[in-house]
């Protein structure tokens, strides 16, 4: 005998939810950590190595006051926001016009320049660090191998979402570490700079990222953005007794699947409804893409489940849409499981939030391995937090400013406080 299944509390899967997030982030920050250790020894943090927009208003130099670099770190971040903010309008200018194609190709062509240009220096930084014997000519087909590869994994081809997922990870360090060259004051100015504009531009009305995710969801397209997509936690107490969990990620639509009036009403309801919750590709998306919601198939047979539970562990929406999905063929009950489709969807980060987490904390390893501990801590705090403030207001929310300021608070607690208190307890012998 059947029984209705209790709904489960937004406590039971949340911590597999936060897991699921926190080890991809925890990798990008442990591999920048060990390269500006292992490639920044010898070199001073105070100045800059390389020119970038970043440092186009003002260079710092040793000699310069603090009050010198604050102006000039400031006045840095000031016109590395305006050029963020002009260029997300301009991507929204495109994608209103309908220009997905190009800006697909442009997105496959920036992972190209980051793994083949960025990755390449970095290896032979490495190269050169531990004097490995290899030739030139195997350098460079490996490279071209592994940038060709990376581009298909990310943007142009199927392939497992594993290799996709390691692929955005090393795009993230590669770019991380190329910012933690920028000099000290200005990186720290940008951090919290970036974090105020991930607020304004997610959470206000006229928001760039904002305008961009809802003309995404009137359109029921993609945005070609590199997101980290998390595998979604499955709910055993939504699936039907026999049937077959089917976990397929679409990246295309199909229309034809969707032709009755019920499945077009059941679309408008759920649209409505997963429109609160969506997030932009720089913060946390609990729900996703409305094209993946349009493509589900089955090889096999066709969805007649007459009421198919969605939902979202972290969000607690509990969505009843009857589907009713006529092929013609056999029938045969599935328990649709994907990207906002199955019994508990998946948590989306921008790849410019795990950028800067690693920023953050590769900064910090360059004055002190005691500074990593407590800014690693305080970006898991603020991740969490985050995550929590988004199972309970229901509505999208970025993902840098909580974990960003509460890493510059404890980076600068513990430089200028704990550091000072247990250098002190070390030298008297109080604390070994």
């Amino acid at each position: 005998m059947d029984q209705t299944p209790k709904p489960r509390s937004v406590l039971d899967s949340l911590g597999e939810e936060i897991l699921r997030i926190i080890t991809p982030v925890s990798i990008c920050m442990l591999l920048v950590v060990i390269l500006v250790s292992v490639l920044n020894n010898d070199s001073d943090s105070s100045g800059p190595s390389f020119t970038s927009i970043a440092t186009y208003a003002y260079t710092e130099n040793s000699s310069d006051s603090n009050w010198d670099k604050l102006k000039g770190a400031l006045l840095n971040a000031l016109v590395f926001v305006v050029v963020v903010t002009a260029v997300t309008f301009l991507l929204v200018l495109l994608f209103y016009f309908r220009c997905t194609k190009f800006l697909k190709y442009y997105m496959g062509f920036s992972s190209f320049l980051v793994l083949g240009f960025m990755g390449g220096e970095i290896s032979l930084f490495l190269i050169g660090k531990f004097r490995v014997p290899i030739d030139c000519v195997t350098f460079g087909l490996n490279l071209f191998n592994f940038t060709v590869v990376g581009v298909l994994a990310v943007f142009m081809s199927k392939t497992a979402i594993i290799v996709t997922q390691g692929y955005l990870v090393v795009i993230g360090v590669f770019v991380a570490y190329w910012f933690t060259l920028l000099p000290e004051w200005t990186t720290w100015v940008l951090l919290v700079a970036m974090a105020l504009y991930d607020l304004a531009a997610v959470l206000l009305p006229g928001g760039p990222l904002r305008l961009l995710v809802e003309l995404a969801i009137s359109r029921d397209e993609d945005i070609p953005a590199l997101v980290y997509e998390a595998r979604p936690v499955v709910n055993p107490d939504s699936v039907p007794r026999g049937a077959v969990v089917q976990r397929r990620v679409w990246r295309e639509r199909r229309d034809n699947d969707f032709g009755s009036d019920e499945n077009l009403d059941a679309r408008s309801k759920l649209n409505s409804t997963v429109n609160s919750s969506l997030e932009s590709s720089s913060g946390l998306e609990r729900l996703g893409d409305e094209n993946e919601r349009n493509g589900v198939d089955v090889e096999d047979g066709q969805v007649s489940r007459a009421d198919s539970e969605l939902a979202a562990p972290l969000i607690q929406h509990r969505i009843n849409v009857r589907m009713n999905l006529q092929e013609g063929g056999s029938s045969e009950d599935f328990a649709l499981e994907g990207i906002g489709l199955g019994s508990s969807g998946a948590i989306k980060l921008g790849l410019g939030d795990f950028i800067f987490y690693s920023v953050l904390v590769a900064r910090a390893a360059m004055y002190d391995f005691m500074t990593v501990y407590a800014c690693y801590l305080a970006i898991i705090a603020g991740l969490g937090i985050t995550l929590m403030l988004l199972a309970f207001y229901q509505k999208a929310l970025p993902a840098l400013p909580v974990s960003v300021l509460l890493g510059v608070l404890f980076y600068l607690l513990t430089r200028l406080l704990l550091e000072t208190f247990v250098v002190q307890c070390s030298m008297n012998l109080l604390m070994f």
